[in-house]
């Protein structure tokens, strides 16, 4: 395994969440993007360390990161990052359409 795939909601989460931290803080807006990034590093060397979330979808698994829970699947030759989102959200229901 060596890459990770942000899909369209990810990257759209990932946009939100950018424009958040535009509003109020650039530092750590950079911080959380470095830690990302890091951390998605970290899940395709070691894919199974995140939190097996498979009450809401077979294949879904998730790591926190500041506040944050990256939501991803395993793929055969990396990660696919599903999506990124607030720790307070509702997680089934986020995934109810792509069930």
């Amino acid at each position: 395994m060596n890459r990770y795939v942000i899909n369209s909601l990810a990257s759209r989460d990932l946009n939100d969440i950018a424009d958040y931290f535009a509003e109020n803080s650039l530092a750590a807006g950079e911080r959380f993007f470095r830690d990302f990034n890091r951390r998605c590093q970290q899940l395709v060397a070691f894919p199974s360390s995140g939190k097996s979330y498979a009450f809401i979808r077979p294949d879904l698994r998730g790591l926190s990161l500041e506040g944050y829970v990256i939501f991803y699947r395993i793929l055969d030759d990396g990660i696919e990052i599903l999506r990124v989102v607030s720790g307070r959200r509702n997680f089934p229901s986020l995934f109810e359409e792509s069930n």
